[in-house]
């Protein structure tokens, strides 16, 4: 296939030709962040964090800058085609990633790591960069992970369960400030409505889950698909027997694990320490 001839210069990328036309036009307006967050109502970290290609924002936010700048359309335009650019995720996880965009409700259990969904840039960082990701492709992954968090925003946003084994908790990044802000996001994110958080404590003993990170997506068709990772590959599962016997290994791991509220305490009482310990 012959190259796509690049005519205006700008990024062919669908998440950094968003965050270029949002700086292009705040920039040819001659407005401030702060101010164009004043006019708006939002927080101007929100909008510099989308120049930056950091989030996506709400298609909310998208609609209102549209309205700002006159281009009725054609943000949220860029912003649905970045929203749905799964070229930006290794191939391995292209088809899990266009699931997990229908899905209406997801369920997942973690190992060791902390899910895409509820990670920072820095902890996105330093976990792909310890799998071997350096330069333009470490950033590009980042930045891809960062997006995944936009399925979490907006009212039509779907609910979410995930349970954390008490080691991802206890496995600090080594930067301690970029700890300390990834506890506090997690803590955040699970006061939102359609967020559940679930501590397994070590305490809880072996369970059907030891393994490997699971990923359970209700479709809209009504059927569930799961998706098993570890650190060097990953799995999709359809059929029917085996995603209902993980389910119920799923089912019982939840039952061992703390509820929603003491989970909430235990991940404050992680940040407490963190942030009282002197090394960091």
């Amino acid at each position: 296939m012959p190259q796509r001839r690049v005519i205006t210069e700008r990024s062919q990328e669908p998440r950094q030709r968003f965050a270029e036309e949002l700086r292009r036009l705040r920039e040819a307006s001659g407005l401030s962040l702060r101010a164009l967050g004043e006019r708006l109502g939002w927080d101007a970290s929100l909008f510099g964090k989308m120049e930056n290609g950091e989030t996506l924002g709400s298609p909310e936010v998208v609609q209102a800058l549209d309205t700002h700048y006159g281009t009725p359309g054609l943000l949220l335009a860029l912003w649905e085609l970045a929203a749905g650019d799964h070229t930006q995720f290794r191939e391995r996880y292209r088809r899990y990633m266009a699931l997990e965009a229908e899905a209406v409700s997801l369920w997942h259990f973690a190992v060791s790591v902390l899910p895409g969904l509820l990670q920072t840039p820095g902890y996105a960082r330093e976990m792909l960069a310890a799998g071997g990701l350096e330069g333009k492709e470490l950033e590009q992954q980042v930045d891809a992970r960062m997006g995944r968090r936009e399925l979490l925003v907006g009212k039509d946003a779907p609910p979410f369960r995930t349970i954390l084994s008490e080691a991802v908790l206890r496995t600090p990044l080594r930067d301690g400030a970029e700890w300390r802000g990834q506890l506090e996001y997690v803590a955040e994110v699970a006061e939102r409505p359609n967020v559940t958080v679930h501590v397994l404590l070590q305490s809880a003993g072996l369970h059907g889950l030891v393994s490997a990170d699971m990923w359970y997506l209700l479709l809209p068709e009504g059927r569930t698909v799961a998706y098993t990772e570890n650190g060097y590959r990953g799995e999709l599962i359809e059929e029917s027997g085996p995603v209902v016997s993980l389910q119920k290994a799923y089912d019982a791991v939840r039952d061992l694990a703390l509820s929603p509220a003491e989970s909430r305490k235990f991940i404050l009482q992680m940040l407490e320490e963190v942030t009282c310990d002197p090394s960091t």
